[in-house]
């Protein structure tokens, strides 16, 4: 018995994958890939994953935001509460493995800042009298509660002192003896100031003056002299302030500026209605004052003018001779008087002596005297210079086209007499007024800050030049690698050659041509294409009336021509190849 053992029979071939679709393309580049050389895949695997790595990378460094330190400078003990305070607010940070700088994005540093302020952080730079405010134990000595207000106290002088420009933070140490009556000699009280600057800042002497005149006045009993400022480099700041003679230099400086700017001020504000405004004059204003200071006491006396202060009389008057005295020299003369009578008067001799008068008299004068102590004060004006400079005047010529010509000589010497008299010259004390014309060169106009100085600007091009580098690294590594692997699209099929069928240019003969390559026989020779027929029906709509047959077929050709040239083109390269055949 025979037995017949049927095959299976063969699987018919796999379909090959469209290349029109994405599918098939995969399809095609994952078998191109497999019958490539081993050392051409690992090549190819490596341009291409290195390409896309740059891509990502690049992309997630432009579109990264910028990072900047919240802090300058923060303690290690605090920066681990800030983190978790960071970590609770949701804000996005780092830390700088070199400096130990806890940084943020930078558009957010100051809402960071101001999140952190209220939560009490950083607690180093932030201490001050609320430091009191803390509860304090039943057993705290009164030695603790002490300590607790000078730690206050100084945090509060350290803020106000970093609130200074040039300084970035401050700490405070106040040093008190304390008080007690076993003590005959008591240690006055001192303080020491360090100062961290921002930068390159550097503290005027006026400010370091101010910072100790701060401090002294915020402690009892505590004297400047006893103050010492020192920088973050540990250099003694008010070593170079005092004991010196020219404390005064920066403010007298100043002094002088506010006196020569308020003289041009009243200078340029008489001055600019008549010029035509303040970009058409300047003033320059040089003063020079006297800052010695002079104390003397003045005695003066006038003569012309006098006063009686004390006067004596002294009048002194003798009529005739005394009846005692007179007579003979001798005993005979020294007799007695002889008695008289009561109520007789007593004869006088006729022989009477002459009378004597004497009159003196003593006085007193006082000159006028004055006695003056005179303390003047400095920064009294020595000598004013002033120049004044004004732009040319705008007139129109005899064409009519305006013009600059320069100010007369009568106008200038208004203008003199004006400045003269408005910043108060003295020609007694050598103060000396220039004044001219000159043409003054356009200012331009002041534009704002530069577009390259914004902050949003550096973010801008960093995103723009990240996705355009990311651009070139996909077209010059990660295409050209691509394109190894996944073949081109197939390109339509171009018409079919002569022979085959050709378009034809009106209805009629693209039916023959559809006749002709169904099977149709014809004889050799015979044309395929004709212009002769028919004109088409798009042809007799379009074209206008009482046209002959001829014009029809010339404005159907001119319409196929406009609607699909490459049809045109077709015919023509037949029939040129028909008559060279």
């Amino acid at each position: 018995m025979d037995t017949t053992v049927a095959e299976n029979p063969p699987l018919p071939p796999a379909p090959e994958p469209d290349p029109n679709t994405l599918g098939g393309r995969l399809a095609l580049g994952l078998k191109t890939f497999r019958e490539m050389p081993v050392g051409r895949q690992i090549a190819l695997i490596g341009t291409l994953a290195g390409g896309l790595v740059a891509v990502v990378a690049i992309l997630v460094w432009a579109l990264s935001p910028t990072y900047a330190p919240l802090f300058g400078q923060i303690d290690p003990a605090e920066a681990s509460e800030v983190m978790k305070a960071l970590d609770k607010l949701g804000v996005p940070y780092r830390v700088d493995n070199g400096t130990g700088q806890i940084q943020v994005p930078q558009q957010r540093i100051a809402e960071t800042r101001l999140q952190l302020a209220g939560e009490g952080l950083p607690k180093s730079a932030d201490i001050g009298f609320e430091l009191l405010q803390q509860e304090s134990g039943f057993g705290t000595s009164r030695l603790i509660e002490g300590a607790r207000y000078q730690r206050a106290l100084e945090g509060e002088l350290a803020r106000s002192i970093a609130a200074l420009e040039p300084v970035d933070r401050a700490r405070v140490h106040i040093a008190k003896a304390e008080r007690s009556v076993f003590v005959r000699e008591r240690i006055p009280p001192s303080a020491s100031v360090v100062v961290h600057l921002k930068g390159r800042e550097e503290l005027t002497d006026a400010q370091i003056n101010a910072i100790v005149h701060l401090v002294s006045s915020s402690v009892p009993e505590l004297v400047p002299e006893r103050v010492t400022v020192v920088d973050q480099r540990g250099r003694l700041l008010t070593a170079n302030t005092k004991n010196r003679d020219d404390q005064l230099t920066l403010d007298q400086l100043e002094y002088i500026h506010r006196i020569e700017s308020r003289y041009i001020e009243r200078a340029e504000s008489l001055l600019a209605p008549i010029v035509g405004g303040r970009n058409r004059v300047r003033v320059q204003v040089t003063a020079d004052l006297d800052f010695s200071r002079v104390e003397r006491t003045q005695e003066a006396y006038d003569p012309e003018r006098t006063a009686v202060r004390s006067e004596q009389l002294n009048e002194e008057e003798r009529r005739g001779a005394d009846p005692l005295v007179g007579g003979i020299p001798g005993a005979l003369t020294n007799q007695p008087p002889a008695g008289g009578v009561i109520g007789q008067q007593q004869a006088q001799p006729n022989n009477q002596m002459p009378s004597s008068r004497s009159q003196q008299t003593t006085r007193n004068y006082e000159i006028s005297r004055t006695l003056a102590h005179i303390q003047e004060t400095p920064g009294s004006v020595r000598r004013l210079t002033a120049a004044v400079v004004v732009d040319y005047a705008d007139q129109v010529n005899e064409a009519g086209e305006p013009v600059r010509v320069p100010r007369s000589e009568a106008e200038l010497e208004t203008l003199r007499k004006l400045v003269r008299d408005a910043i108060g010259l003295n020609e007694a004390r050598g103060d000396s007024l220039q004044v001219s014309s000159a043409p003054f060169v356009p200012e331009p106009e002041e534009a704002g800050e530069p577009i390259w100085t914004q902050p949003w600007f550096l973010e801008l091009v960093k995103i723009i030049g990240g996705l355009l580098l990311a651009l070139i690294v996909m077209l010059t590594v990660v295409k050209p690698a691509l394109n190894q692997i996944l073949p081109k699209p197939p390109e339509p099929e171009e018409e079919e050659e002569a022979g085959e069928g050709v378009p034809a240019l009106t209805d009629e003969t693209a039916r023959a041509g559809e006749a002709a390559a169904e099977g149709e026989e014809g004889a050799e020779g015979e044309e395929i294409v004709s212009l002769t027929h028919e004109p088409s029906s798009i042809a007799a709509l379009i074209a206008p009336k009482g046209l002959d047959r001829q014009q029809l077929d010339i404005e159907a050709v001119r319409e196929l021509v406009r609607q699909d040239p490459k049809r045109v083109v077709q015919v023509m390269k037949q029939w040129l190849a028909e008559d060279g055949n």
